[in-house]
């Protein structure tokens, strides 16, 4: 199951639609900047999709785009507020995983 929309806004405790379209990019945001910390899809297949990992990663990632949500003038030049250090546990949990996933692809195929 991938993050959702809904499941975002219900965790935001947001009603209606008028910021869907900026939620929608967070999730974007936060996904994109989530796999790249951790590792490329194509090096290690269906490692998202992996029971233990899935779950993690859309913890991270609703925490991350919640972050966005909440600390948006950390883009700004005036209030710096630090990210959800919650992401950066996750991140390295699931680094480990990836690691051992990716040794166990290299191990197989060669």
């Amino acid at each position: 199951m991938a993050a959702n929309l809904e499941t975002l806004k219900s965790s935001l405790r947001i009603d209606g639609d008028d910021d869907d379209e900026l939620l929608k990019g967070y999730l974007s945001a936060a996904t994109s900047y989530i796999k790249q910390a951790i590792g490329d899809e194509n090096s290690v297949p269906g490692f998202y999709e992996t029971e233990g990992v899935s779950n993690l990663f859309e913890t991270a990632v609703y925490a991350l785009a919640g972050s966005y949500w909440y600390y948006r003038t950390s883009i700004t030049s005036n209030t710096v507020n630090p990210v959800d250090l919650v992401v950066d546990s996750i991140i390295g949990q699931l680094r480990g995983l990836y690691n051992q996933k990716q040794d166990e692809v290299n191990d197989n195929g060669n």
